[in-house]
């Protein structure tokens, strides 16, 4: 069972790396325009311009985006080290939660997002990137129940 559970750690925990840093960092090649968070320019990135088109906060474009990314590579390097993986999976859930929140509101984000800050009404990523975000959440709590805990040695072996 520790095995298994072992497992099933590293699958989500390699999971939410994979989709945090080609979020953050895209190391794939030909990244989509406006969707890579530390490397576009002012104003391109999709999420947090169309967040702060709609609610007038402008500080959410680029500084609420700066802010985001470096945490999703802190949450990359504590899921990585098992010891801290617990920790980064509860951290992971509360930044997917409020990612869904965010979804889910249409004054706020919106379930569909424009293709592009350029195309507004035409063309919409048919609601993906939600649904990878309720993925991530359903990976993230499930990565927390999952991930085995470090057995504390009995006094009688000490």
């Amino acid at each position: 069972m520790f095995a298994l559970r072992l497992l099933l750690s590293w699958l989500f925990a390699v999971f939410l790396i994979f989709v945090y840093v080609n979020a953050t960092l895209h190391p794939l090649p030909d990244p989509p325009e406006g969707f890579v968070k530390l490397f576009d320019r002012p104003g391109d990135n999709v999420f947090f311009q169309t967040m702060a088109d709609k609610t007038g906060i402008e500080l959410l474009e680029p500084t609420g985006r700066v802010v985001v990314a470096v945490f999703e590579l802190l949450l990359c390097a504590l899921l990585l080290i098992p010891g801290s993986r617990r920790f980064g999976a509860a951290l992971s859930a509360l930044l997917m939660m409020g990612a869904v929140t965010a979804h889910m509101m249409p004054d706020v984000l919106g379930r569909e997002l424009p293709a592009s800050t350029a195309v507004f009404e035409s063309g919409t990523d048919f609601g993906r990137v939600f649904m990878l975000s309720v993925a991530m959440l359903a990976a993230s709590i499930l990565l927390f129940f999952s991930h085995p805990l470090r057995k504390k040695p009995d006094m009688d072996e000490v």
